[in-house]
């Protein structure tokens, strides 16, 4: 009883939450106390900027648009292409703790957007070409998952829609929504399911 109480703790999402939140602040705690020593930082650092959203060069909502579609079809054909050459079709795991995914999203994207692109991608552009910068921090951002099998998919993501949408705005929004909206993915696919009337809670427990 008590095991299976500690369990139930560990894995709610309120607590994942916190653990997850606690992680991100002593992760970006330490990034910036590795880039403080270096004021002032170049003006494409760790950019926030909400001005002009939907601006046809730096718009950092149009070019999330852009990068998400391109990431999409990227990885729709990397996925085609492995399953053509390994003869099996690709996994899709749809069972999601609702709650969990909406917690963790914060937090998740925000740090791993800040480290790949806000600061491992920017400093490699101090000394490589910007396509080696993505390609670099790309293959960073796949190898940190810990996840073998999605190494392919996780690599096309972070070049193709995370890395050269933000190479093109050098504003974090921009890889930020990309990737909050591709870790939304199932969840909003859940979403239309409810509002077209099926029992999503029904489907996740079978």
């Amino acid at each position: 009883m008590v095991s299976m109480v500690f369990t139930s703790l560990v894995t709610s999402p309120e607590i994942l939450f916190v653990d997850q939140s606690i992680t991100t602040a002593a992760v970006l705690g330490v990034l910036y106390g590795i880039v403080n020593r270096y004021q002032p930082l170049p003006e494409d650092f760790f950019k926030f900027d909400l001005r002009e959203p939907l601006n046809l060069r730096k718009g950092w909502l149009l070019w999330a648009g852009i990068g998400l579609l391109g990431g999409i079809i990227a990885i729709a054909l990397t996925g085609a292409a492995l399953s053509f050459f390994n003869g099996e079709t690709p996994k899709k795991d749809l069972i999601i703790d609702f709650n969990t995914a909406c917690l963790l999203g914060v937090t998740g994207v925000l740090l791993e957007e800040t480290v790949f692109r806000g600061f491992f991608m920017t400093s490699f552009t101090k000394w490589v070409p910007t396509p080696v910068a993505v390609i670099i921090s790309a293959a960073v951002f796949a190898l940190a998952h810990l996840t073998p099998g999605e190494f392919p998919q996780l690599f096309v993501l972070g070049t193709t829609a995370l890395g050269f949408s933000y190479a093109h705005t050098r504003n974090l929004l921009t890889p930020i929504t990309i990737h909050a909206f591709w870790n939304s993915r199932v969840i909003l696919l859940l979403t239309l399911l409810q509002l077209q009337g099926y029992d999503v809670r029904e489907m996740l427990q079978t």
